[in-house]
């Protein structure tokens, strides 16, 4: 059976200082992500023994905790790439990230009311959670999600392509109890460039997911 894995990242532990310290890089890579893959994979041992002894009481329970770490695997997998030491700043078309910048003005009004939807989301998602930026294949748009622990507000067949971890795990060492200091400061590390490939790769392939509304 196929097993997930923790992906290496993509840079070194301090290659987002000052606004995330290394030691919260190595932490949140090396232990929580980690422990997203291992539940993912010991759920689908369970629910395959499930299976095999017709042993159905504990189902409910299994497919939320398999929903749940993959989704953890899932969003953090994303959350490495879209970060860069190198990042910030506005998507330009100078930097050849026009069709995003693009797709985010038609889908927002404008870059800073785009920029201020995902802030709110992610700084005042209940409890632990995400702010998302995800391709809807429906209507052809970009749309800013909450996602609650691992799953929540989130259109069934939209696409994550910016995510913004706001669990206390991601900040609290550096940050305390300022989650929005931690988001807002967030923004000077966006990989723009990750992104625009992940908005491209979804709207190419979105279109054929789903019926026409």
């Amino acid at each position: 059976m196929p097993v997930y894995t923790l992906p290496e990242l993509p840079y070194d532990y301090a290659a987002l200082a000052p606004v995330i310290s290394p030691e919260i890089i190595e932490l949140h890579h090396d232990k929580h992500h980690a422990a997203y893959v291992k539940g993912a994979n010991d759920t689908l041992e369970q629910l395959a023994e499930a299976r095999d002894k017709e042993s159905w009481g504990s189902i409910n329970g299994l497919e939320k905790n398999l929903a749940f770490h993959l989704s953890g695997h899932i969003l953090h997998s994303i959350y490495w790439h879209n970060m860069s030491g190198d990042g910030g700043g506005e998507p330009l078309e100078a930097d050849g990230v026009g069709e995003l910048a693009d797709a985010i003005a038609e889908s927002f009004g404008s870059y800073a009311g785009f920029k201020a939807q995902l802030t709110k989301a992610a700084a005042t998602t209940q409890g632990s959670g995400w702010g998302v930026l995800a391709y809807e294949p429906l209507s052809g748009r970009l749309v800013v999600e909450q996602v609650y622990d691992h799953q929540g507000n989130v259109g069934q067949g939209s696409t994550p392509i910016l995510v913004f971890d706001a669990w206390e795990h991601a900040f609290y060492l550096q940050y305390k109890n300022q989650k929005v200091d931690f988001i807002e400061a967030m923004w000077a590390v966006v990989n723009w460039q990750d992104v625009a490939r992940r908005y491209a790769a979804a709207k190419e392939r979105g279109d054929g997911l789903l019926l026409a509304p």
